[in-house]
């Protein structure tokens, strides 16, 4: 390595680790102790709130880091404080002064910092800066585990913001805000919207988009769902995304396919609207389509070839002997340099013989896959999400994703999970309780 190169990386590695200059902490220190002694009314503490945002995004990393270590060290709990309350609440116990002691105590566990970042939520840029800045947060806490207090109390009070109650269920169409429309492309995590054309056909007479938003971020959809209105269930999502396929008269319908369900905002996670979104989108389809019978999903299997590629022996045992047979006889390769490819480049289909002749094996290893738990929870994220909100396993499908990351992460299999609306809470407490999976006996037979 050369000098020049060594310097640099020492600079980057001193530029990583040491603070900023001492007068920008304490203007840092000087906006917090600002925002918590809370003076003024609401006119002020907005004020202060953007002014402290201001700081923050002029930042650059190590300064960003810096904020969020004072922000938690210097203006965490009290501990003088909350002795007092204890005591005088021990002290009250049993008497009529107990139930004002014991809100003095909960008082006392309220943090300075708590009480900082709740004036944000005086406006809708304050509560979209915390949402980003739990997002970079999160990111901070790979390197910097102790970050982790701040996260959980930030994490508490954007859920108490965003509680379901608080968001309105909106129907997205092409006719919506093009600040809205542009943000679904951006934010679809599941198929990737290619082009207006793409959009248009995601949102034609045939289909609907249901988004939850909150009234302090109007223009941002939280979660999203894109639906295909059907005859029967679907197993091939390049059919659902065939911008050229003609209309289907939707009032011909019998079923509802949940194709793609996207969260859009990082910094939200781990606050759940997944269940509520998708249960007030099939009553809102029920009213309009009285005729719909079947409630379902088109999904992927995200972890399905990474999960195999960890256990390569289970992936072998799902190839039988005639299985083996039907692949010689289709000239694909020998076992252990097909299972190899299968692991390593499965987006290698071969040809359309051996296609055909894996179709088999591989939807047994999908099915044996789905229905094994861990800790009682399915091994699958997007099984454990439909799962846990008291979905079925319906299907499996062979290759209804061809796409080159259908193959990656699933070897071009999807599944589709049902929702039986009069059986959700049952199935939702069997899974919570005893992490017991439902499934077709069609499912379950395709993976002895």
């Amino acid at each position: 390595m050369s000098n020049d190169l060594l310097s640099k990386g020492l600079s980057l590695v001193r530029a990583w680790f040491e603070p900023p200059p001492e007068k920008v902490l304490e203007r840092i220190r000087d906006e917090l102790r600002e925002c918590a002694d809370l003076i003024g009314g609401e006119v002020s503490a907005r004020q202060r709130a953007a002014k402290l945002a201001k700081t923050y995004t002029e930042l650059d990393e190590n300064g960003r880091r810096a904020f969020l270590r004072i922000l938690l060290t210097e203006f965490g709990p009290e501990p003088e404080r909350i002795d007092d309350a204890y005591e005088t609440y021990r002290s009250a116990r049993g008497s009529d002064a107990q139930w004002q002691a014991e809100a003095a105590l909960r008082e006392s566990l309220r943090t300075p910092r708590s009480r900082i970042l709740t004036q944000f939520s005086a406006s809708d840029a304050g509560v979209h800066f915390l949402v980003d800045l739990r997002a970079e947060l999160l990111d901070f806490l790979r390197d910097d585990p102790l970050l982790a207090p701040l996260d959980l109390e930030l994490q508490g009070l954007l859920a108490s913001w965003f509680d379901v109650a608080l968001l309105e269920l909106q129907r997205i169409t092409w006719h919506s805000p093009a600040d809205v429309l542009e943000r679904l492309v951006q934010y679809e995590a599941v198929h990737e919207i290619k082009s207006w054309e793409d959009l248009k056909n995601r949102l034609d007479s045939d289909r609907r988009c249901y988004a939850f938003f909150h009234p302090r971020m109007p223009s941002v959809p939280l979660i999203f769902v894109e639906v295909a209105l059907t005859e029967g269930l679907a197993g091939d999502v390049q059919q659902l995304l065939d911008v050229s396929a003609p209309l289907f008269a939707s009032e011909r319908a019998d079923t509802a396919i949940f194709y793609s369900i996207s969260n859009t905002q990082k910094g939200l996670r781990g606050i759940s609207f997944g269940h509520f979104l998708l249960k007030r989108v099939i009553d809102d389809l029920r009213r309009d389509f009285p005729k719909l019978e079947c409630f379902a999903t088109l999904s992927p299997m995200p972890g399905l070839v990474r999960w195999y590629r960890a256990h390569p022996e289970a992936l072998a045992q799902a190839f039988t002997a005639s299985d083996w047979r039907r692949l010689r006889a289709a000239s694909a390769p020998e076992g252990t340099e097909l299972l190899q490819q299968l692991l390593e480049t499965p987006e290698i289909a071969g040809t359309e013989a051996w296609r055909e002749a894996l179709a088999t094996p591989l939807l047994r290893a999908a099915a044996r896959y789905l229905l094994a738990t861990e800790n009682d929870r399915a091994l699958d994220p997007v099984a454990r999400f439909h799962l846990g909100n008291g979905a079925r396993i319906e299907r499996l499908n062979w290759l209804a994703d061809t796409s080159p990351k259908g193959w990656r992460q699933s070897w071009a299999i999807m599944v589709n999970y049902r929702y039986e609306p009069d059986k959700l809470q049952d199935r939702i407490d069997a899974y919570e309780r005893d992490g017991l999976i439902e499934a077709t006996s069609a499912v379950r037979r395709l993976a002895r």
